[in-house]
C-alpha cells in the first residue's frame, strides 16, 4: 500500500484540508474518501455491483464478526474476502476491537487479549492481537486494522491511559504477527489532550503505513471530538493516510477533511436509510414523514443516485408506508452516493483552492440533528480563523 498527495491546503502543516491516492493491490482510493460498511461482507440490502456504482472506491468489513460467522478459514478456502463478497476494489478490515470491548458482561481483559462469549451462540472465545491478525491475512483485505483496547469517549484518565498503553503494545505484537500486511496504527487516549498526543507521537516513530483515529463518537460531545481530532492530526506525518473510526454524518465529514482527516467510515447512512431517513443539503429528511405524501420533486435535486434520477418522494414515500424491500435498497443507495458525492465536491474544493468558502457554506445550509448545533457547527468553524466565505462550492 502506498500513499500519495495531489494538492494539499496547508503545505506542510499536519492539519488541513488536503487529497491523495491510496494505492493497493485492488486498486486505488480516492481521498477523502468514504467507505460503506460490510460488516459480514455485504453491505445491507445493495449488491456490490449497486455500491460500486455510488462511486465508492473501497469497502469496510469486520474481522470479529466473519471470524464468530462464516468463519476466516472458510473464506480463505473460497478465495478470500474478494472473491466471497465479488468485491473487486480495495476491502479495509476493522479488527473487531470495538465490537469484542462492547461486550460489558461477557468479557475479561488481560495482557494478552480478550477472553470472551460469542453474542451469536454464547460460545468462549479467547481473541488475542496475533489472532485479528490472522483472521485478517486469511480474508486477504488491502488494509487491516490491529486489536486496540477501546473505551467509552468520557473514560476516566488512569483507564484511558492504561488503553493506551496496551494498544501500542498490541499494535507491535500485530505487526510482528503479519509483518507484510498493511496494518495502520490506531490511537487512543479518550477526551484526555496529553494521552492523545503522547499516543499520536508515539504511533507516529512506529513508522505505520497509516494512522486511525479511534475512541471517538463514542459517546463525548462533539466539542470534544473534533478537539481530539486535531490534537492527533498535529502529531502526525503528513506523508500518511488519517482514518476517522465510525463516523459517517455529512456535516461530521466536513468538520473532519478541514483537520486533516483522509478516511471515514460509519454504519450510519444504511442504518438511518432502512429507517427511512435520507441525507439532503438542507439536512436529514424522515420520508415517512406525511408532507412527501403527493410530493412530486426528487428527494435532493441534482443528485444523480437511482433513487433521485427516476422516482418522487411520493413514491419512496409510499414504499416507506408500506415496508416494501425496494424502499430500503434506494434510499440505502442515495445515503451512500450521497457521501460519496460529498467527498468529491470536498476534492474538487481542495484543489481549486476554495475548502474554507466550501465548508462555511455547507455548514451554514446544512441542518444537523436541531438548529442548535447547525449554529455552533458554523460557528466554531469560522472561530478556528476560517472567514466566511464570499463564494459557494
Amino acid at each position: 500500500m502506498s500513499f500519495a498527495f495531489r494538492k494539499t491546503a496547508g503545505g506542510d502543516d499536519p492539519v488541513g484540508p488536503r487529497t491523495g491516492l491510496i494505492t493497493t493491490a485492488h486498486g486505488e482510493i480516492r481521498t477523502p474518501a468514504f467507505m460503506p460498511v460490510g460488516t459480514l461482507a455485504t453491505v445491507k440490502t445493495v449488491s456490490p455491483d449497486e455500491v460500486r456504482a455510488t462511486g465508492a472506491d473501497v469497502l469496510l468489513v469486520n474481522a470479529y464478526h466473519l471470524y464468530l460467522r462464516p468463519g476466516h478459514e472458510l473464506i480463505q478456502r473460497l478465495g478470500g474476502v474478494h472473491r466471497f463478497m465479488d468485491w473487486p476494489g480495495p476491502i479495509l478490515s476493522d479488527s473487531g476491537g470495538f465490537q469484542v470491548f462492547s461486550l460489558a458482561g461477557l468479557r475479561k481483559v488481560t495482557e494478552e487479549g480478550v477472553r470472551f462469549r460469542s453474542h451469536i451462540d454464547g460460545s468462549e472465545h479467547f481473541y488475542t492481537p496475533e489472532l485479528a491478525m490472522e483472521v485478517q491475512a486469511a480474508l486477504g483485505v488491502d488494509i487491516a486494522m490491529p486489536l486496540d483496547h477501546v473505551l467509552p469517549g468520557e473514560s476516566d484518565y488512569r483507564a484511558a491511559k492504561d488503553a493506551v498503553e496496551r494498544t501500542l503494545r498490541w499494535f507491535e505484537r500485530c505487526r510482528t504477527a503479519k509483518p507484510g500486511l498493511a496494518t495502520f496504527a490506531i490511537i487512543q487516549g479518550g477526551i484526555h489532550q496529553d494521552l492523545r498526543e503522547m499516543h499520536a507521537r508515539a504511533a507516529a516513530e512506529m513508522d505505520a503505513p497509516g494512522y486511525s483515529i479511534g475512541g471517538l463518537s463514542v459517546g463525548e460531545s462533539k466539542d470534544s471530538m473534533w478537539a481530539m481530532t486535531e490534537v492527533v492530526t498535529r502529531q502526525l506525518p503528513v506523508e500518511k493516510p488519517r482514518y476517522l473510526m465510525g463516523v459517517g454524518s455529512p456535516e461530521d465529514l466536513v468538520n473532519a477533511v478541514g483537520r486533516g482527516v483522509d478516511m471515514f467510515d460509519c454504519v450510519l447512512a444504511t442504518r438511518l436509510a432502512r429507517n427511512g431517513t435520507l441525507f439532503t443539503d438542507a439536512g436529514r429528511a424522515n420520508i415517512r414523514n406525511a408532507r412527501f405524501r403527493e410530493d412530486p420533486a426528487p428527494v435532493e435535486p441534482g443528485c444523480d443516485c437511482m433513487m433521485c434520477s427516476r422516482y418522487s418522494m411520493a413514491y419512496i414515500h409510499h414504499l416507506f408506508r408500506n415496508d416494501e424491500i425496494l424502499g430500503y435498497r434506494l434510499a440505502t443507495i442515495h445515503n451512500i452516493r450521497y457521501l460519496v458525492r460529498l467527498t468529491e465536491t470536498m476534492r474538487e474544493a481542495i484543489g481549486a483552492g476554495r475548502y474554507d468558502d466550501f465548508a462555511t457554506d455547507y455548514l451554514g445550509r446544512y441542518q444537523a440533528v436541531d438548529e442548535r448545533v447547525r449554529r455552533e457547527q458554523k460557528a466554531k468553524w469560522v472561530e478556528r480563523g476560517r472567514p466566511e466565505g464570499k463564494g459557494k462550492a
